[in-house]
């Protein structure tokens, strides 16, 4: 499973590209240093709310939107780590019953 920090470094990067905007175009608007805004968004760094806010802002969309990128991000791939698990069950329900 993918760490927290991972897809929220995802979605940061995904809504900066999407706006063709470079780490300087944030980092000057969010007043964050670059180097910062860049582990971030590789999920180096984990983000503080007022951090995560910040971001937001210069990238122009409400955190709630992020938020909710990264909720839709992670629901993906808990179903399909579910649908894995499932699977692996399935698998050894059958070599017990043979």
């Amino acid at each position: 499973m993918t760490a927290m920090r991972e897809l929220i470094g995802d979605v940061l990067r995904a809504r900066r590209l999407a706006e063709g905007l470079t780490l300087r175009d944030v980092s000057e608007r969010a007043r964050i240093s670059l180097g910062y805004i860049s582990e971030v968004e590789r999920g180096q760094k984990e983000a503080s709310s007022e951090l995560l806010a910040a971001l937001a802002q210069a990238l122009e969309v409400p955190l709630s939107k992020v938020l909710l990128d990264v909720s839709s991000l992670l629901e993906l791939e808990e179903a399909a780590d579910l649908a894995t698990v499932s699977s692996i069950a399935r698998d050894e329900a059958r070599a017990s019953a043979a």
